[in-house]
């Protein structure tokens, strides 16, 4: 039986949440990236709720010439990176979902450090 890229990923975003958790005073920024758009949370674990959110979908409503590529990616992390900073939230620990640490996923990284956040 063949395993499929998405059960490889998930069986790699067990493994970083067993190690990866958001506090209070250390939230979570997690990155979900699917074909048409790319997605920010800052999720604090202990008391299960999402801080803060940003997106590709939510922004090209502003952004005309937005689209799921590098830019877009990074321009996502400036964004959530500026409503974290409204939340006063400057420290986060990044979650990058089973995901590898290239492109578009290392591109909100990128973009978040760039607007101010610390991991």
């Amino acid at each position: 039986m063949k395993v499929t890229k998405n059960e490889s990923r998930l069986r790699r975003k067990v493994r970083i949440r067993k190690k990866v958790s958001g506090t209070a005073e250390r939230p979570r920024l997690v990155v979900f990236r699917s074909n048409a758009h790319i997605y920010a949370q800052i999720i604090n674990d202990l008391d299960g709720v999402t801080l803060v959110s940003a997106s590709t979908l939510a922004l090209s409503k502003t952004e005309p010439g937005l689209h799921c590529n590098k830019s877009g990616a990074e321009s996502v992390g400036k964004e959530i990176a500026r409503l974290a900073k409204e939340k006063n939230i400057t420290r986060v620990v990044f979650d990058r979902n089973g995901y590898i640490y290239h492109g578009r996923v290392k591109a909100v990284a990128d973009g978040a450090r760039e607007g101010g956040l610390e991991f």
